[in-house]
């Protein structure tokens, strides 16, 4: 089993990612934390609370508070692709369900306890990362692999024509990331991998939604709406971006193409804010990331039909499932 710390700013697919870590076998799931980006910060914590409620988890796996905006700018939301990030779904809330410790401080104790065992997946801005490097300059030697999805290939954005959301919300934060001298730091982008390879036809995510379990109707419903407004702007299905990146550490098989690159971000220009610049070997730059080129997005489609048939038992009633 892979040791993981989910950090999220849970909306839509970061909802999916913590279900896949929750109940594939693979992945030893010991704490999500939370960082600003889809959606109001309260509303996303609530959010991650329902998907743990959801699984039956609610109070077995820490959900941790980090931080509330970026490091030097305002907070920009993706609101307008996700909503409220849950389909309209709610669940009583109460402060309860958080620990106190903040997520910063969790990523960095939990690393200084386990050197070089634990794995972090961050799907959404790099903020918690960020400040995880710069509170304790040993934590990214201690962390065993750092999975990312973020960027795009030298390709095009999501948020602006150059620029993908979660390096676009705080470039900063990507760029201490990108120098800050991880071991194993893993990229899956948005372009190509995500439009490419988790990106699931209508008629496919259909076939997903058939299971009428309480996870496979919570599916849907955080679904729904980001399908929608996929659609609206010709990207023709459901983006499962930040699944298939833990999917990509708990299952390796699932990578069928990788290069070696220096990734640089983007932090001084309007027009380009949160570009990545991927250099490959013709540059004669020093690497610090491997970018996933490829992924076995039908395979991995087979890992979401196995999670959202798995019966689970809600922890607390969720209105409107």
């Amino acid at each position: 089993m892979h040791p993981v710390i989910i950090d999220t700013d849970t909306a839509q697919d970061d909802c999916v990612t913590i279900l896949l870590g929750l109940l594939d076998p693979a992945c030893d799931l010991r704490a999500v934390t939370m960082v600003a980006g889809n959606v109001t910060f309260e509303r996303q914590v609530h959010n991650a609370a329902m998907t743990l409620s959801v699984a039956g988890k609610l109070g077995e796996v820490p959900l941790h508070l980090g931080c509330d905006r970026p490091m030097m700018r305002p907070w920009v939301s993706a609101e307008d692709v996700h909503g409220d990030g849950s389909g309209g779904l709610s669940m009583e809330f109460d402060e309860s369900v958080v620990d106190p410790k903040h997520g910063v401080d969790a990523l960095i104790d939990a690393v200084n306890a386990e050197p070089g065992e634990i794995s972090i997946v961050a799907i959404g801005p790099l903020t918690n990362i960020a400040t995880a490097v710069v509170k304790d300059r040993s934590f990214a030697s201690k962390v065993k692999s750092l999975y990312v999805m973020g960027g795009s290939n030298n390709g095009r954005g999501n948020v602006t024509p150059s620029a993908e959301f979660n390096f676009y919300v705080d470039p900063e934060a990507a760029q201490i990331v990108m120098d800050a001298g991880f071991k194993d730091l893993k990229i899956v982008t948005w372009d190509p991998v995500t439009l490419v390879d988790a990106t699931y036809s209508r008629e496919d995510y259909n076939n997903l939604c058939r299971f009428k379990t309480p996870i496979g109707k919570f599916f849907r419903r955080v679904c729904d709406a980001t399908l929608d407004f996929n659609e609206s702007v010709g990207v023709m299905g459901s983006t499962h971006p930040d699944s298939i990146t833990l999917g990509a550490l708990l299952h390796p098989e699932l990578v069928l193409q990788e290069g070696s690159y220096r990734v640089d971000v983007e932090c001084q220009s309007t027009l380009t804010r949160g570009f990545s610049a991927m250099a490959w070997d013709k540059y004669d730059l020093e690497p610090n990331a491997t970018v996933f080129e490829k992924l076995d997005g039908q395979a991995f489609y087979r890992i979401l039909e196995g999670i959202l048939a798995t019966e689970t038992q809600p922890s607390r009633e969720i209105e409107g499932l």
